[in-house]
């Protein structure tokens, strides 16, 4: 029977909610709505970094019309778009039922970077993806939610690489009207512009909203043809630029923020900083207080009683420090504001207030106005108590106010497409009674995975060829990248990208940012050893590597120029490789497609880590430090650990001991299990493995717990 075609009315209403739907990062943990524009371009979806806007830009109007005359194609875009509006309109959320005094009163996120998709690359590492997840969940629980951040016109930057293997750094222009945004603008239609005093002078800015469910998320953008150009590249790059740079994104950050919360009518009842940068906030909560006639110390107070603080940073060297000359310079309209001279503006930000040779710190600042305090693993929340107890005039650590709350991620966000619907059905198989939607809410459960990993759920051979069939898809992905990256190679190696790695080796992943501690080429430390390993044809390894460095950090660089050389020039050339231009998309195919996540920072330096977390789903093992998260999750049964829990204090020995530690781990623990196999082929004991991990691991490291334990430990207030 021939079917009726649509009408107008029909299709303006289909298209209409397509281009809504792309507009709200929704989609990018939904698998349905992910296949709707991968179906209407696949070669768009695949090139344009899986970007929903940008893939509804390469069709006119009319194309996609017509493509909305296809009955079964219709008939799914109305289902997700049901999905959608049943996920925005809900009123049965988490929040609701917990934490409804926050109705009205949200809580503002402030960040200096947001993770949330290959298509917006704003960020630069583990901070950002803590944030776009903290986001996400927050969304998915219904807690009243915004944040704010800035958008960075270029970015984080691109990476490639010269002829001696060193990283070089590129960077491309964003263009908001192909990207998952919308201009903040006011009733009358126009852009909404707020501003802020910078070195003496007005610096105006405008926003843009990120919908990601039902937070929005507002970066700040000072690219107005009304400021200085120096001005209007202050939001360019993330944390581009030098100190002076720095500091005075990190005004309009704090400052600006507040002031476009204000504009837009939001009345916080917390203000959540994610890190120092943001920490400004602080004095402009201060200001608006006494210009409304309330004394500076009293305004204090009552600023404290708003104020929330995250650190990530274990070490001193990693907090904001800024001179005397420079506040001045760049932040001198604080002290009038405050009425304060500018030695009282700097004690604000001393643990010493009155050395005059001591900077000012933004961490200082944004602990001294907070009424709560927190590290993000346990192992951090010691390591800050220690670091911060002269600011809190006390020799007993214990003594000061820092608690910690562990990472998480979240869990459906970073499933690759081929586990998120290996879970979806057995969900549908195992919960009957559920809804679809419901899904994602039962993800986070324990009892979810306490469930689906019964082996009469999922059988021992079942979880073996899904592991084989990720592991593939990663080699065949990595192949491809290094054919594009085929540039850095002589034209002879192009026929042999084919035959780079193994589908029946043992697949090392590492991936992260190259910074110094963590220590990215540790294990070819015993590279003869190392050799001999790879070339056991019986119980083959190899290892894929990815990441990327600061832009000023050498030494990070030089370990990439080491992993490199290893990949190119050695005997581990076609068992090693590095992948280009980390990002999320590189980090999804990784967690996915490895067999044995790698992590060796410098203990106790690793704050918490979270990359390790999104392995979990896949069936990848972590084999780490008892450092951060893992130090917690570990129990000798879900992964494997390197090393005992401590560490030697001299840096040379722990190096050397810790390099001891995992090539133990590795050659008496993880390769003979991976290789021991029963009659069937199948490694019982590993796989035994992982379902622990689902079982201990997966629910208890996502952001779901850790938001719903900010909101019963933090946001709501006593």
């Amino acid at each position: 029977m021939a079917t009726t075609p649509l009408t107008q009315a029909e299709l303006s209403e289909l298209t209409a909610g397509l281009d809504r739907l792309a507009r709200n990062l929704w989609w990018s943990w939904d698998q349905d709505a992910q296949e709707l524009f991968q179906e209407l371009s696949p070669r768009g979806w695949q090139n344009l970094y899986h970007n929903a806007v940008a893939v509804l830009r390469e069709l006119s109007p009319y194309e996609l019309r017509v493509r909305l005359q296809e009955p079964g194609f219709a008939g799914r875009v109305r289902k997700v778009l049901a999905d959608f509006d049943q996920y925005l309109q809900t009123k049965t959320t988490w929040a609701a039922a917990n934490a409804p005094a926050l109705v009205g009163q949200p809580v503002a996120y402030f960040s200096a970077e947001f993770a949330f998709h290959e298509t917006l690359p704003i960020a630069a590492g583990g901070l950002g993806a803590l944030a776009g997840d903290h986001a996400k969940s927050a969304s998915d629980l219904g807690l009243p939610f915004v944040g704010i951040s800035l958008f960075y016109q270029e970015g984080y930057f691109q990476q490639g690489f010269n002829h001696e293997n060193w990283q070089t750094e590129y960077y491309t222009q964003l263009h908001p009207q192909n990207l998952p945004l919308e201009p903040v603008l006011t009733g009358a239609g126009v852009p909404l512009v707020g501003s802020v005093r910078l070195q003496g002078a007005v610096v105006y800015f405008h926003a843009w909203r990120v919908n990601v469910g039902r937070v929005p998320v507002y970066l700040l953008d000072t690219n107005r043809p009304e400021n200085e150009p120096h001005h209007r590249d202050l939001t360019l790059r993330v944390y581009g630029g030098d100190s002076t740079t720095r500091i005075l994104q990190e005004i309009v950050l704090g400052v600006g923020g507040v002031r476009l919360l204000r504009a837009l009518g939001y009345r916080p009842g917390n203000f959540h900083m994610n890190e120092g940068h943001a920490a400004f906030l602080t004095l402009e909560l201060i200001r608006e207080k006494m210009a409304a006639g309330m004394p500076f110390a009293e305004a204090g107070l009552r600023t404290k009683q708003e104020c929330l603080f995250t650190t990530h940073t274990p070490v001193e060297a990693g907090h904001d420090r800024f001179s005397s000359d420079l506040m001045r310079y760049a932040a001198g309209k604080f002290a009038e504001g405050l009425k304060l001279g500018h030695e009282d503006v700097m004690n604000l930000g001393r643990v010493r207030t009155g050395d005059l040779s001591e900077p000012f710190c933004m961490t200082v600042l944004g602990l001294r106005f907070s009424r709560a305090a927190n590290g993000v693993s346990e192992l951090h929340g010691q390591v800050s108590r220690d670091m911060w107890r002269e600011l809190y005039h006390t020799t007993d650590a214990s003594e000061v106010p820092i608690g910690h709350i562990t990472n998480g991620v979240h869990l459906v966000g970073w499933m690759k497409g081929t586990m998120r619907r290996v879970w979806r059905r057995k969900f549908q198989e195992q919960f009957p009674n559920r809804m679809d939607h419901d899904f994602v809410t039962d993800a986070n459960t324990p009892e979810f995975w306490k469930k689906l990993a019964d082996p009469s759920v999922i059988s021992d051979a079942e979880v073996w060829s899904l592991r084989y069939k990720l592991r593939r898809e990663l080699i065949e992905f990595a192949r491809r990248r290094l054919l594009l990256q085929g540039r850095t190679f002589s034209q002879g190696d192009f026929i042999t990208f084919d035959s780079f790695l193994n589908p029946d080796a043992l697949t090392i992943g590492f991936a992260r940012r190259f910074a110094t501690y963590k220590r990215a080429p540790l294990i070819f430390d015993r590279f003869e050893e190392v050799v001999r390993l790879i070339r056991d044809t019986k119980r083959p390894i190899q290892f894929v590597f990815a990441g990327k460095a600061h832009p000023r950090d050498d030494m990070g660089k030089a370990f990439i120029q080491k992993v490199i050389h290893l990949s190119k020039f050695s005997e581990l050339k076609g068992h090693l490789i590095f992948l280009e231009n980390y990002d999320i998309h590189v980090a999804r195919q990784m967690v996915a497609g490895c067999d044995i996540w790698l992590n060796n920072p410098r203990r106790p330096l690793e704050a918490s880590g979270t990359s390790g977390m999104k392995t979990t789903t896949h069936g990848c093992l972590n084999l780490s430090i008892l450092d951060g998260w893992w130090r917690e999750g570990f129990d000798g049964k879900n992964g494997f650990g390197i090393g005992p829990d401590s560490h030697p204090d001299d840096v040379n020995e722990q190096d050397r001991v810790d390099s001891e530690n995992l090539y133990r781990a590795l050659t008496e623990q993880v390769i003979p299990l991976f290789f021991q196999r029963d009659a069937d082929g199948i490694p019982r004991e590993w796989i035994q493995r992982i379902r622990h991990a689902w079982v201990t691991l997966a629910a208890q490291y996502s952001t779901w717990r850790m938001v719903q334990e900010y909101t019963q430990k933090y946001y709501l207030r006593p």
